[in-house]
């Protein structure tokens, strides 16, 4: 499991301080896309709409969950 995927299962558990630290200081898409995720799960839209931004992608107004499968996704993709 590579540090994204670490990331990302960090948000499923629910340690989004662990998450956060493994993307904070990265300056990848994926990156950028995981912490604009972690942002907008603690409810700091501003925050979380600079980072998608920078990943180049927009917040959906879709279910957490989902989207965190469609983060997935994407960094999967990257």
């Amino acid at each position: 499991m590579n540090r994204l995927q670490q990331a990302i299962k960090f948000i499923e558990l629910d340690k989004w301080d662990d998450a956060h630290a493994l993307v904070q200081d990265g300056a990848s898409k994926s990156d950028y896309l995981i912490h604009g995720l972690l942002h907008r799960i603690e409810g700091d839209m501003p925050n979380a709409r600079y980072w998608y931004s920078q990943a180049g992608e927009v917040v959906l107004e879709n279910a957490i969950d989902d989207e965190i499968k469609r983060v997935k996704t994407l960094i999967n993709n990257d």
